[in-house]
């Protein structure tokens, strides 16, 4: 397979696929959301069923219950509230998270300057991740990345430095991390960290800075400290680099489409071929 690096040659990967896919919008009724859906819709890449209803709560309940049975095979989010579709996700009786799994977004830039897709976690569900749930991360990201053709996908532990001190008691997983990749956990991949988003991206300032890392400046992968930096890493890649952006949640029995209020219709429908693509 060839290894995906642009949203064309993802948007192609998606058309060729011959996959029959449906998506489930709770509350589409703003028009980014809209014309993203009708995009997909009229490219024939998936059947669009389109959830209204005036209680928020009972329209994501409507949507849930379509994925649980079987009707549909991806939850976006509309002109909702993240809290509300949450919520409904995450109950324990009638939700869409398997029990033991973990809840966690994966984004996905293509970014002017960068040669390649990136892929970093986690801008909107995990606020401090536990080494459970960054392991989770890694498992996810990994997944995504071999689907997309990375025979060998590249995992940066993202750090401020390469080391780490007792105001960073995460730091210390990283090391049983690295182990866990060097035994296969992750299939073929390379891990290593605690390393900055320059050096994990840049084989120049890996150099300049004296750092011998397997990653050599050619990271797929950014596995944030925590959501305060992956959110400043997203906005910060969209508002200044210009980046073109997807997300979804992952864990859960399908994947969920939760764009931000302020993404445009390409981002929704860049979002939404990522997930078509994850199925």
């Amino acid at each position: 397979m060839k290894t995906i690096q642009t949203f064309e040659e993802l948007h192609q990967l998606v058309s060729t696929s011959g996959k029959h896919r449906r998506i489930v919008a709770v509350k589409p009724e703003d028009e980014a959301t809209c014309e993203a859906l009708r995009q997909a819709e009229e490219e024939g890449l998936a059947d669009i069923i389109r959830i209204h209803d005036d209680l928020p709560e009972r329209a994501a309940e409507k949507a849930v219950a379509l994925i649980r049975r079987g009707d549909a095979d991806v939850l976006m989010k509309g002109l909702i509230g993240t809290d509300i579709l949450l919520r409904t996700i995450l109950n324990k009786v009638s939700g869409l998270l398997p029990e033991g799994r973990v809840l966690s977004h994966l984004s996905v830039a293509e970014i002017p300057t960068y040669p390649k897709l990136l892929f970093f976690t986690d801008v909107a569900v995990i606020p401090y991740p536990t080494q459970k749930q960054r392991i989770a991360q890694i498992q996810y990201a990994t997944h995504v990345c071999h689907q997309m053709g990375i025979r060998e996908p590249r995992v940066a532990l993202i750090h401020c430095a390469e080391h780490g001190g007792r105001q960073f008691p995460f730091v210390d997983g990283y090391q049983d991390i690295k182990r866990m990749a060097a035994a296969g956990d992750f299939g073929r991949c390379i891990v290593d960290g605690p390393i900055d988003v320059k050096s994990a991206c840049s084989l120049q300032a890996l150099q300049a800075k004296g750092i011998i890392s397997p990653l050599n400046g050619e990271s797929d992968v950014l596995i944030m400290p925590d959501i305060e930096a992956g959110n400043a890493f997203y906005k910060a890649m969209t508002l200044f680099a210009k980046a073109r952006t997807a997300g979804i949640l992952w864990g859960t029995q399908c994947p969920v489409v939760v764009p931000s209020r302020g993404d445009n219709a390409e981002a929704k429908f860049n979002s939404i071929i990522f997930a078509l693509a994850c199925l």
